[in-house]
């Protein structure tokens, strides 16, 4: 992708419906032989890929993606293994294991993919499944569970798992007795999914808080479910705004689950006005250096700290970021260095590796150059900082950024972003 620089964001646009929450809501068809229908379905590769993984395993996947709406129907669970091939994809292939458990009593899965940035090990979320009655089995790569009856039980997770938690919470629906989950991650795709499990006919009590509680029951039935509003895209291009010195309204928001990145936005300068459902971003004066500490909800987000620093860039004086949830997630920092920003890491031998500090000093002028994302969300950061150097900024493996955000070309240019798709030499 090349990036044309120099040009300020302004107009509208309307934030889709959250991968983090579809992707993990599209599982809980697994749950019940009843039909599942899905509203406000972003149409991007993450839920493509959970869709295969699905169908692998026998369910019926309907996606009409110009309505946004996929039904789901696992009348027939017909295989247990998911394939490698897609599990390398997206890290959100996890959540299928608890649902295939209660319903099955089986589950194999390789270790999940996704982007690279950091362990993300899924052994804290396997050891809280034995915890409930699974025996889990780790040969070369793969992992094999397996249970005669999952059973309700006190856990602790060692840290608050966004993909642990809600494996478990749709584990522990058909489980025998209750489940208390305790450092549960409380994040608003977690209390969605908890809804809508509820809506199926579960009983989840303290979603959205570190102790949640789960009364297994017998059987769980369909569901109509609209997936809640994508708060990290909507933060790109709220950050994205403001990098730019533009104007920007994000329409189909929840400005609550915004609050740590509103407060952020204007501590460095920039303009917020929040309604009900909509939030409007503007900056008319020069960015100020901040501290930003990325952390679990409801602080930071961390798939936001990325494009925060390429905004950062910009603001006058030494920024500091602090990443607490992904050791490796300063790898895009070298990518940004080719364009000019003046940073510098705490990671070992002074390079980016485990870094959980950058230092910013600013404001660097950027300058075009070639560059490549290593993921989803350094991708839309190496967009920001094209969009505010001078000249073109070649951006390569740039589907990265596209697998987690549905039309983000055409949605820069509707804003009067300068973005041209070049096909790989």
């Amino acid at each position: 992708m090349v990036v044309s620089g120099g040009v300020r964001l302004s107009g509208e646009i309307t934030a889709d419906g959250a991968k983090n929450a579809a992707t993990k809501m599209m599982a809980s068809c697994l749950l019940t032989r009843e039909t599942v229908v899905l509203e406000h379905v972003p149409v991007i590769e993450a839920v493509h890929t959970q869709a295969a993984l699905l169908r692998a395993l026998g369910v019926s996947v309907e996606f009409d993606g110009a309505a946004h709406r996929m039904t789901l129907v696992a009348e027939r669970v017909g295989e247990v293994a998911l394939p490698p091939a897609l599990v390398a994809k997206e890290r959100s292939s996890f959540v299928l294991v608890g649902p295939l458990l209660a319903r099955t009593g089986q589950a194999i899965t390789p270790q999940p993919g996704g982007c690279k940035i950091g362990e993300r090990p899924i052994n804290v979320g396997m050891r809280a499944l034995e915890t409930l009655g699974v025996e889990v089995q780790y040969s070369d790569g793969t992992y094999y569970a397996r249970t005669s009856g999952l059973r309700g039980a006190r856990i602790y997770l060692d840290y608050p798992s966004h993909t642990g938690t809600e494996n478990l919470m749709m584990a522990a629906c058909l489980a025998n007795g209750t489940t208390v989950i305790k450092n549960a991650a409380c994040d608003p795709e977690v209390v969605a999914l908890a809804e809508h499990l509820n809506r199926m006919g579960a009983i989840i009590r303290g979603a959205g808080t570190p102790k949640v509680e789960i009364i297994g029951v017998a059987t769980l039935h369909g569901a109509r479910t609209r997936v809640m509003p994508d708060r990290i895209e909507a933060g790109s291009f709220a950050i994205a705004a403001a990098a730019t010195g533009g104007d920007v309204v994000i329409r189909n928001v929840i400005p609550e689950h915004l609050d740590a990145v509103v407060h952020k936005l204007r501590d460095a300068g920039a303009e917020v006005f929040e309604s009900d459902d909509a939030i409007r971003v503007w900056r008319s004066r020069p960015l100020r250096a901040v501290e930003v500490q990325a952390i679990h909800y409801p602080g930071f987000p961390t798939d936001l700290q990325t494009p925060f620093c390429a905004m950062l860039t910009q603001a006058e004086g030494e920024s500091v970021i602090q990443e607490r949830v992904f050791e490796d997630r300063f790898n895009y920092v070298d990518e940004l260095r080719k364009l000019g920003a003046v940073i510098k890491t705490n990671g070992e031998g002074g390079t980016t590796l485990h870094a959980t500090r950058a230092y910013l000093h600013g404001p660097s002028r950027l300058k075009g150059a070639n560059v490549r994302a290593l993921d989803l969300r350094s991708g839309i950061a190496l967009t920001i900082a094209g969009l505010v150097a001078e000249g073109s900024t070649v951006i390569a493996d740039f589907y990265h950024a596209e697998r987690g955000y549905e039309d983000l070309t055409g949605r820069f240019r509707a804003l009067g972003a300068d973005l041209e798709a070049l096909d790989a030499a």
